[in-house]
């Protein structure tokens, strides 16, 4: 596979100026085609990042991480790229654990490769560990298949795959929805392990606010049908 010229970055970000940088430059050492998606930042995300070659696509306002992703996601496959891999902005993800989703995909020939940090959850906040953990479960049982980091956005996914399915989440619940529509299509998902990355770099989940959120969805999945089993 040369991931170099089929595979590209996508990153969502919401006032990132203090990381973006540094992370873009990281990445760009692997994967060469980074896309910024500026979900309304009120400080200099973009200018930073379009300064280390990265592709910046801007939302005048926010529009939720969901949006950005899926305008990340449009613009890599107009841009002639087979292949995806997002990460989240605020530093939480290692560049140095791209590798493990390009072997993963290579490997099992998966369409989508997922990020495992529950392998290792020490450093995760408590409150988010407990959440993922359950809300895991849930999505497991949907999905009739064990998967057991459902919340991670660090993932590699199958541009053709995702172009087949109906993703309509603009916010945090967009990995949820992902991997419901990837397992209901039947295209294989697989997990590799990553390292939680939780010093000075601030989550833009609202515990609250995008819980409620996700339970919203939630319910909503289940009274059409879209959380039914797909073994």
């Amino acid at each position: 596979m040369r991931w170099a010229a089929e595979c590209a970055v996508v990153i969502p970000c919401l006032n990132e100026q203090d990381a973006i940088g540094s992370l873009v430059a990281a990445v760009r050492q692997q994967l060469p085609a980074v896309f910024v998606v500026d979900d309304g930042s009120l400080d200099d995300t973009a200018q930073a990042a379009e300064a280390v070659g990265a592709t910046v696509l801007r939302h005048p306002v926010s529009q939720g991480k969901g949006a950005a992703l899926q305008t990340g996601w449009r613009s890599v496959q107009q841009n002639g790229f087979k292949w995806v891999l997002t990460m989240d902005g605020d530093g939480q993800h290692s560049p140095e654990d791209i590798p493990n989703f390009l072997r993963g995909a290579e490997r099992t020939r998966a369409g989508l490769v997922v990020g495992n940090r529950m392998f290792n959850p020490g450093k995760m906040p408590a409150v988010r560990r407990v959440v993922n953990w359950w809300m895991s479960r849930e999505i497991s049982r949907a999905a009739g298949q064990e998967l057991p980091d459902t919340q991670c956005g660090f993932r590699l996914m199958n541009l053709d795959c995702w172009a087949a399915m109906q993703i309509g989440t603009t916010n945090f619940e967009i990995e949820s929805e992902v991997l419901l529509a990837f397992a209901r299509a039947r295209q294989k998902i697989v997990f590799v392990p990553v390292r939680t990355i939780y010093e000075s770099e601030q989550s833009k989940i609202h515990p609250l606010r995008d819980t409620i959120r996700w339970f919203r969805w939630w319910r909503r999945a289940n009274r059409l049908g879209l959380a039914g089993e797909s073994r």
